[in-house]
Parts: structure tokens; sequence; C-alpha cells
């Protein structure tokens, strides 16, 4: 369970389920859940400050293809990357597996919940610009996990990266979406992917 986390620094940063599930536009519509992963996956637009240039589209229909945009991932295309993909479930709680749009994003997937809120996992991307050697970390069983909130921009959703595997794992989740989804793809990655030495960015 999410509340058996062991934060390594004072703070406390586990996902919230008591979090709006939704945050509407300034014109009455929410934030694609989709393009809320892009962004958050992007760590220039989010980690260091650049305004993101957020797109407000209706709420995705329910089973029709994902689509994602593309996001730095050199690594997506390595064997730890298909390995993790090949390993990851059909359900997350109450997201079940969508089927991505073309042109899909090599080393990515995504869930869909019964009312359209997506879950996005992304492999092999870029170390996370703020992930330094300061960086609050926290442990779900034998997993380290580095969060990015999205509420500075107005997002309503989490980004958490897995720091401690061959490559760098992200997973985008929605404010309210509850532990399970990270909790399932913690276990996939702990059984698919060995664990490795931290690699933070020295302190500038």
């Amino acid at each position: 369970m999410l509340d058996t986390m062991n934060d390594t620094s004072a703070s406390d940063r586990e996902p919230s389920d008591d979090a709006p599930a939704e945050a509407p536009g300034s014109d009455g519509t929410r934030r694609s859940p989709a393009l809320i992963a892009t962004a958050i996956a992007l760590p220039v637009a989010l980690l260091v400050g650049v305004v993101v240039a957020a797109v407000i589209v209706s709420q995705s229909p329910v089973n029709t293809p994902v689509g994602l945009g593309p996001v730095p991932a050199p690594e997506a295309e390595s064997e730890s990357c298909s390995q993790l993909l090949d390993a990851l479930p059909e359900e997350l709680g109450d997201y079940t597996r969508a089927e991505l749009a073309d042109p899909a994003p090599v080393g990515a997937a995504a869930w869909q919940s019964g009312d359209g809120e997506e879950v996005v996992l992304r492999c092999g991307l870029d170390r996370p610009e703020q992930f330094d050697q300061a960086a609050a970390l926290q442990v779900i069983d034998d997993v380290q996990w580095f969060e990015v909130s999205g509420a500075e921009q107005g997002i309503p959703a989490s980004t958490w990266f897995a720091v401690d595997r061959p490559v760098y794992v992200a997973l985008t989740v929605p404010d309210g979406s509850g532990p399970t989804p990270l909790q399932d793809i913690t276990a996939t990655i702990s059984a698919t992917l060995p664990q490795q030495e931290i690699d933070p960015a020295p302190i500038r």
C-alpha cells in the first residue's frame, strides 16, 4: 500500500485520494489527460518552468484510441523498455488498457477509466531536469520514485518517475485516481527491471 511508503526526504508527497478528479479550463472544458501526460513528460516545460502551451479540449470518449504527443525518449526502443511494455497489466484498478492512436510513440502505454480519464506510461525518457542530489524520493516496495506535480501549472495530475532502473519510467496519473495505478506499475517494474544505483544531477 502507498501508506507504507518510506520517504527518503523530510517531506511526504504521496498521491492524494482527496484531490479533485478534474479541473475545468477557462472555457469550462477540461484538459485532456493525454495532453497532460505529454506536458508533464516534457522536463523542460514542467521542471525548468517554461510555460506549458496548454490546449483545452473535451474529455476523450471512452474506448477510442488515446492520442499521445511525442516527447524525448532516447531509450524507448531499448530492451528494458520492450520487456517492461510486454509485462504491463491490462488493468490498473478502474483503468483498462487502451489502444494508442497512430502515430503511437514508442515506449508508451495508456489505460482509460469508464469516464474517459487516462493513465499514461512512458519508458526510456531522459533524466528529469529537477532530479538532483537534493530531490525528495519515495520508495514503494523496492522502487524509488521522484514525483513531479502539475499543480503549479494548473494541471490536475502528477507524474512519477522511477529513477533506480536501467531506464527512466514515467507514470502520469490524474488527481484522485487512488494508489492502485502506481502500486501495480511498481510491482511490474520491480519484477521486470533490475534495480541499480540512482544517478541524480549535481546540485547547481
